[in-house]
């Protein structure tokens, strides 16, 4: 695990996500659950992708594919608690892109760092394609 120390800052990211906890979020341990870190790093990428990149998610030809992710969680949070989602791109491929997201609490150093893979495939085939341009030159400002 890593320690306080070298946990990353929000200015390790160039994009931050505001996110209110919910009720539902919690678990019966009396906080966020591990799982549920992971919808939020999903919805601040698609959040992203849809308004800095154009992504159409309901008509557009390509879509994303998650094929690997993964977290390490430091201190827990809990509802109800204000956060922001960090996000960068530590990597961008051709049709591949991997996040580096960390999830943030008021004050202080990630309470979570995680990594998400996504390839964009086109919608029929379900195919790898190049990142369309608008797309990448979103990720670009992130890498």
């Amino acid at each position: 695990m890593t320690d306080a120390n070298t946990r990353p800052l929000r200015d390790a990211f160039g994009y931050l996500c505001p996110l209110d906890t919910r009720w539902s979020d919690n678990d019966l341990y009396g906080h966020v659950n591990n799982v549920t870190y992971y919808s939020y790093f999903d919805s601040t990428i698609n959040r992203y992708l849809i308004e800095q990149g154009g992504l159409d998610i309901h008509q557009g030809d390509v879509i994303a594919y998650v094929v690997s992710s993964g977290c390490e969680y430091f201190e827990a949070a809990a509802y109800p608690e204000s956060l922001a989602v960090g996000m960068r791109v530590d990597k961008l491929g051709n049709s591949s892109v991997r996040y580096g997201l960390a999830v943030f609490g008021a004050e202080g150093a990630a309470k979570a760092l995680g990594h998400v893979v996504h390839v964009f495939v086109n919608r029929e085939s379900g195919r790898p394609v190049p990142i369309p341009e608008p797309l990448r030159k979103a990720l670009e400002k992130l890498a």
